[in-house]
């Protein structure tokens, strides 16, 4: 996209960031995080590339997308693909604004420390660990490895990051969940500098009682997973003490029959891209990418930033729709402003609200961490308006 039409689109465009920006930022920039097997051919080449546009996150999976045999030959693929995206940068082959954020999900602490040896200065490349199964028994070592890890790196290297996974029996049996939740959560406060998201395995919780959501319907809808999910919220996403959390995978992508109705409105594909809308429409419609993004309406409202996606595909949908909008910006930006003890509730610009500036001081301080990364759509564009534009417009890394 030229410079022309990022300001037709943009009322204030996206900062660039990378593995080095702050805490801050980085935990809401994580995005559509799309999972890759570490036996997967070509990563390193895919990075240098640019095989997927707008492609922010990778988590290079060394646990349930590897086979029990493979473990070995997984790990040393991920030294592979980390030697060759060195190298590519090292001789310019790869740029710095290029680079995408790594992550790398593991099996065990024993793991972890291993790779920690094989690795050795490669793991700066890596922006954070993905911890999945994260329990009573194994969270602390988790944490701890990570903790010893950025006490004894390098000076110049930058921060890394754990990313818990909750998708273990104890959090979602609701007689064990309260109690588990908080042992974790007081195991995650001692290591909080280096905790950037809180993530949640629905696929996981899903298995235990032998469920798996139609690509129709939302995570939300199905009964153990939204109460389990409300708790999660409850405990981390509090405002005082609180973290960013990331939502669940989306694992469909391929046509299927339907047997409810579309979830995506005529009237905003229409008019944002006419006839080419019509048919954008139809594509997400028919591979099943409407109920994605329903679910990632829903997350948002439920304030759960991120996604993890397991097919390119998605990464345009999802990332387009964690754009904020003008009315939202516009809301946030005259709440803090006014945050000086002179009012109390005000007229919103688009006066068809109030604005409160206590209650809703929260919400726009994350509304305007949202802007700097995602950017701000002029009054009268729609997010499907940068569904067919190039991704890098919308969401920058450097």
């Amino acid at each position: 996209m030229n410079s022309e039409e990022e300001e037709t689109l943009f009322f204030s465009s996206p900062i660039s960031f990378s593995h080095r920006t702050s805490k801050e930022i980085l935990a809401y920039a994580v995005g559509a995080a799309l999972y890759m097997p570490a036996t997967r051919p070509h990563i390193a080449d895919d990075i240098m590339n640019g095989k997927h546009e707008g492609l922010t996150t990778i988590i290079i999976d060394l646990e349930d997308a590897v086979g029990d045999e493979q473990v070995e030959f997984a790990e040393q693929c991920l030294a592979q693909h980390l030697t060759l995206v060195t190298e590519y940068m090292e001789t310019g082959m790869l740029l710095p604004n290029r680079m995408p954020l790594l992550f790398v999900r593991v099996r065990s602490p024993e793991q972890l420390e291993r790779l920690f040896e094989i690795l050795g200065v490669r793991i700066s490349l890596l922006t954070g660990i993905a911890l999945p199964k994260f329990d009573c028994e194994n969270g602390r070592a988790y944490l701890q490895l990570v903790h010893e890890y950025n006490r004894q790196k390098r000076s110049a290297d930058p921060i890394l990051y754990a990313m818990p996974i909750l998708e273990t029996a104890d959090v979602i049996y609701r007689e064990t969940r309260w109690d588990t939740l908080h042992q974790l959560k007081q195991i995650v406060d001692e290591y909080a500098p280096y905790v950037l998201n809180i993530r949640i395995g629905a696929t996981d919780f899903s298995s235990l009682f032998g469920l798996r959501r139609s690509p129709e319907l939302t995570i939300y809808d199905i009964a153990t997973i939204r109460d389990c999910i409300s708790d999660i919220i409850n405990l981390y996403g509090r405002v005082d003490n609180g973290y960013v959390i990331s939502g669940p995978v989306w694992e469909y992508f391929s046509q299927r029959e339907r047997v409810f109705k579309p979830q995506l409105r005529q009237t905003p594909f229409e008019e944002s891209l006419g006839k080419t809308g019509r048919n954008l429409r139809m594509k997400y419609i028919t591979n099943s990418m409407d109920g994605m993004m329903r679910e990632v309406m829903m997350d948002k409202e439920n304030g759960i930033i991120g996604k993890t996606i397991i097919h390119p595909t998605h990464i345009k949908p999802v990332q387009a729709m964690y754009v904020v909008t003008h009315e939202e910006f516009m809301d946030a930006q005259g709440i803090v402003a006014r945050n000086d003890g002179s009012l109390g509730v005000f007229k919103s610009a688009y006066t068809n609200k109030m604005n409160e500036i206590k209650p809703h001081l929260s919400w726009a301080k994350r509304i305007l961490i949202r802007s700097q990364i995602y950017g701000v759509l002029h009054e009268q564009q729609h997010f499907v308006g940068l569904l067919p534009k190039h991704e890098q417009t919308y969401v920058s890394y450097s």
